[in-house]
């Protein structure tokens, strides 16, 4: 018997369709997305919503932000090295810090959000570009849960 070992491997079965099912959730969770994004800038936007995906294993997200972000002018090596970001030279230190705020507050469970991280990112963010930060960072982990349970998967490509 030969297999194919360059044959593509079918995506789970969605388990349940939100926004067929809980519509009026799912409009809100689409109005808070709007909501979080007022003010951050794009590209740090979809690079924070990469790396939360990342953290979470959501690969719809990832792949939806992934594209966003290309879209808007991110480079691939720096999407690719999101998981090794702290071992890289290419984010600022305002990227940095929004890096760092997205992991604290996505694995809440490791210690919570630290004065440390808090701190460094206030220094890189006026306090309302910190709160849209803040809020951006909580609706892509919302997106992700719903995402994870769902079980929804990117397109093939």
């Amino acid at each position: 018997m030969t297999t194919n070992d360059n044959a593509t491997v079918s995506a789970p079965e969605q388990r349940i369709s939100l926004p067929d099912l809980a519509p009026e959730f799912y409009r809100a969770m689409v109005a808070l997305d709007r909501a979080a994004r007022q003010g951050v800038d794009p590209v740090l936007a979809e690079l924070v919503k990469v790396h939360a995906s990342m953290l979470n294993g959501c690969s719809f997200c990832i792949d939806m932000h992934a594209t966003d972000a290309l879209k808007n002018g991110e480079q691939n090596h720096r999407l690719l090295s999101l998981p090794a970001w702290r071992e890289t030279s290419w984010f600022t230190a305002k990227e940095r810090a929004a890096l760092a705020l997205t992991e604290s507050v996505t694995l809440l469970t490791q210690g919570h959000v630290p004065d440390a991280v808090y701190q460094e990112a206030a220094e890189h963010f006026e306090q309302a570009e910190l709160a849209q930060l803040i809020a951006l960072i909580i609706a892509i982990n919302s997106w992700n849960r719903i995402g994870v349970t769902s079980r929804l998967s990117p397109a093939a490509k």
